[in-house]
C-alpha cells in the first residue's frame, strides 16, 4: 500500500498544474475514504524534493521584477487572478510538503486529516482560478509570476514550528487581509465568476490558518513553551521584513490568531544586547 508520505511526494513531483491538482484531490479522497472505513493509510516516510516540480510556464521572476497589477483594467484583473492561481498552486505543494517532510515528528492522525483537507481545498482553489482565467480568454502560465513563493518552505525545511508559524500563520493569514479587497474589485467590475470563486477561497482559507494555529499551539503545549513568545521569535527569524497592517482582525480571530501575536511584529525588534 502506498503511504501518505509517498503520495505527497507524487504530488510534489508532478509538474503540470491541473495534473498536480487532480492527483492531489485523488489522494485526498483516498485518505478520507480510508479514515472513514477505520483503516487509515500508513503515514510512512518519503523524501520530498527541495523544490516542487513546476510547469514550463509561467516564467518565474524575482519579486521586484514582476509587473505591477492594475486591477482597474481587464488585463489587470486577469493578472490578479493569475497571481492568485500561482499562490494556490504553491499552497497545494506547501501542504503536501508539510505532510512528507516532517514524518520524523510524531503527530496525531488529526494533523494529517487537517493538512490533507487543506491540500484538497487548495487544489480546488487552483482549479477555480484556472477556470476564471480561461473564461476570460487567458490561462495559468500566460504571465510571469513570483519566484519567491517557495522561500518560506526552504527556510523552514528542518523546523516544523517555523513552518507552521510562517506559512499558515503569516502568509496565509495575509490572504485573509487582502482577499476582501480583491472580491470588491471584481464585484465593481460586474464579474460574477471571480467573485464567487474568491468567496469560496476566502471562506476556506480561514480553516487553513486555523490548522496552523491549532498545531503550532499543540506543539508548544507539548513542550511547555509559550506559543506567543515562540511565534514572535520564529517569525522574526524566518520572515523577511515586518508584518503590514491593516489586518482582518475578525477573520484572524476566527482562525485562532489573537492581535497580540501579530501586532508586535509590525515593528522592528530591538537589537538584543
Amino acid at each position: 500500500m502506498t503511504s501518505l508520505a509517498e503520495r505527497a511526494v507524487q504530488v510534489l513531483t508532478t509538474a503540470d498544474g491541473r495534473a498536480k491538482a487532480a492527483l492531489s484531490r485523488a489522494h485526498a479522497a483516498d485518505w478520507v475514504a480510508a479514515r472513514a472505513a477505520g483503516t487509515p493509510l500508513p503515514i510512512g516516510k518519503a523524501t520530498p524534493p527541495d523544490a516542487p516540480a513546476r510547469p514550463a510556464t509561467p516564467e518565474l521572476l524575482d519579486p521586484r521584477d514582476v509587473p505591477r497589477r492594475r486591477p482597474g483594467s481587464p488585463t489587470g484583473r486577469i493578472a490578479l487572478l493569475h497571481a492568485v492561481a500561482h499562490i494556490e498552486l504553491n499552497a497545494v505543494d506547501l501542504h503536501w510538503d508539510i505532510i512528507a517532510r516532517f514524518t520524523d515528528h510524531p503527530m496525531p492522525l488529526g494533523f494529517y486529516d487537517d493538512w490533507v483537507k487543506a491540500a484538497d481545498e487548495e487544489s480546488k482553489h487552483f482549479n477555480l482560478m484556472c477556470d476564471c482565467l480561461e473564461a476570460l480568454g487567458s490561462h495559468y502560465g500566460a504571465m510571469p509570476a513570483h519566484a519567491g513563493m517557495w522561500r518560506a518552505a526552504s527556510d523552514t525545511a528542518h523546523d516544523l514550528h517555523g513552518r507552521l508559524a510562517v506559512v499558515p500563520m503569516v502568509l496565509e493569514a495575509r490572504g485573509l487581509d487582502v482577499t476582501p479587497g480583491m472580491i470588491e474589485v471584481f464585484r465593481k467590475a460586474g464579474e460574477a465568476g471571480p467573485v464567487a470563486a474568491l468567496e469560496v477561497i476566502y471562506a476556506e482559507e480561514v480553516g487553513h490558518v486555523a490548522y496552523g494555529s491549532k498545531w503550532f499551539n499543540w506543539l508548544c503545549g507539548r513542550e511547555g513553551s509559550d506559543p506567543k513568545d515562540v511565534f514572535h521569535r520564529l517569525v522574526r527569524h524566518y520572515f523577511h521584513g515586518t508584518l503590514k497592517p491593516p489586518f482582518n482582525e475578525e477573520k484572524r480571530a476566527d482562525a485562532g490568531l489573537p492581535p497580540d501575536f501579530y501586532w508586535p511584529l509590525t515593528e522592528i525588534a530591538p537589537k538584543q544586547l
